[in-house]
């Protein structure tokens, strides 16, 4: 019999995978966009059933907000009016199918190894739990390794795709 959590995990899990399908073969870029903020908005609410609420917080706000958003305003300023549907299909679509299940078995065949993937590194991001102070502690600790200079780093990356963004987007 399942539980409540596990209805709500394939009822999500459903949701997240029928919106990345409509994501990448609907024709119209807006209802694509819209789905992929659905995307987003489902991957939160399996944060949450995995009691990571920070990472749900932020899914939601960065990714499913921000994120959205900008891809919206970017595709209405980008936008020729004459044409409606701007996301043509592609040719090498029976490559990427073919890949994409390989890569579907892959994963199937790693998450069937007597729990292999929940016994790596899983238990780690457990011990620490999925609360804002233990993330931060997890990140700026003075007496074990933190993760400052991949944040960092991650920063840096983040401001020099903005900086192209303006670049590129910037009218001579």
């Amino acid at each position: 019999m399942l539980d409540l959590a596990s209805v709500a995990f394939l009822v999500i899990a459903a949701v997240l995978v029928g919106s990345a399908l409509a994501v990448v073969t609907l024709r119209n870029i807006v209802h694509a966009a819209l789905f992929l903020g659905l995307v987003f908005g489902a991957a939160a609410g399996i944060y949450i059933l995995l009691n990571a609420e920070f990472i749900a917080i932020v899914q939601i706000l960065v990714y499913a907000g921000a994120v959205t958003i900008l891809i919206l305003f970017a595709i209405m300023l980008t936008q020729n009016p004459n044409s409606r549907t701007s996301n043509p299909a592609n040719r090498q679509w029976f490559i990427a199918a073919l890949i994409s299940l390989v890569l579907c078995g892959g994963i199937v065949f790693a998450l069937s190894q007597n729990g292999a993937i929940a016994n790596g590194s899983s238990q780690a991001v457990a011990k620490i739990g999925g609360s804002a102070p233990a993330i931060g502690a997890l990140l700026y600790s003075p007496t074990t390794y933190s993760y400052v200079l991949p944040f960092e780093v991650a920063t840096l990356v983040l401001l020099v795709a903005i900086v192209g963004a303006i670049v590129i987007g910037r009218e001579d």
